[in-house]
């Protein structure tokens, strides 16, 4: 399936956890390169990196990147491609995929499958998701769960551990093991969505239980919006959200360089 759609890179410079974290260098190239080396493989007719920071500005095109300076007060990614698609004035049937700026391993096939179920799905909006096969996993509330409905849409986003298997947990006593053939999905935070639902995004009111989970997917759902879920067999390559995750990934990148060298 041949597909016309865009891809935006949020890049934002003040991140809690670790400031500076789209310029942290893998390899001799800064994160959101890299990440956008990723991303090109995907097929996408254009690539912006979203920024509020003339930093992340300059490094990104001084490796030939488009970018689209943003404001410095959006709430979520999600609202800051809401700004993106307004300012580049694409149109409502436009597609565009939110490729998060700290994920320098993703794999451009899940990128084209989320984007390809948008388009045949007809839904606002699509994402990711795989199975759970670790009980410490379903019971992190870091780990963020998904239940779908038959269609494959998004019934709900939580950190709770959802479903909930009340008589496998009752004998078991502890939940240290998952069920046999448990239904459990872990969310990815990959999305592609339609422009038209984009630029009606930031006007929607919060949802009561995005607040308390700290989901901002669930205003989507709230509002009776679609977000189907492409199921992928393995969990994906980990990002960057912490300093001892950014010594782990330049460690990672060190080897390739050194692998490429011998070859």
């Amino acid at each position: 399936m041949n597909l016309d759609f865009k891809i935006v890179i949020p890049a934002r410079f003040a991140s809690t956890r670790l400031p500076g974290k789209p310029l942290i260098d893998l390899g001799g190239k800064p994160m959101v390169v890299r990440v956008a080396e990723r991303a090109l493989l995907a097929g996408a007719s254009e690539i912006w990196v979203a920024t509020d920071h003339p930093e992340v500005r300059a490094a990104a095109e001084a490796h030939g990147l488009s970018v689209q300076m943003t404001r410095s007060d959006h709430a979520t990614g999600t609202d800051r491609l809401a700004e993106v698609v307004e300012l580049r004035g694409w149109g409502a049937q436009t597609l565009v995929v939110n490729v998060q700026g700290d994920e320098p391993l993703i794999e451009p096939s899940v990128i084209a499958c989320t984007v390809a179920q948008l388009a045949v799905s007809g839904a606002d909006m699509a994402t990711v998701a795989h199975p759970i096969e670790d009980a410490a996993d379903f019971f992190n509330p870091n780990v963020v769960k998904v239940v779908c409905r038959a269609d494959g849409d998004a019934a709900y986003f939580s950190r709770a551990p959802i479903p909930y298997a009340r008589d496998h947990f009752s004998r078991e006593g502890g939940g240290e093991t998952l069920p046999q053939d448990f239904p459990a999905l872990r969310h990815v935070g990959l999305y592609a969505y339609r422009a038209s639902f984009l630029k009606v995004y930031s006007s929607l009111t919060p949802a009561p239980t995005e607040r308390f989970e700290s989901l901002e997917q669930l205003r989507a759902l709230w509002h009776g919006y679609r977000i189907s879920v492409v199921r992928v067999a393995n969990a994906p390559a980990p990002g960057v959200d912490t300093p001892e995750d950014a010594v782990r990934m330049q460690a990672c990148f060190a080897h390739y360089a050194a692998d490429s060298d011998r070859n």
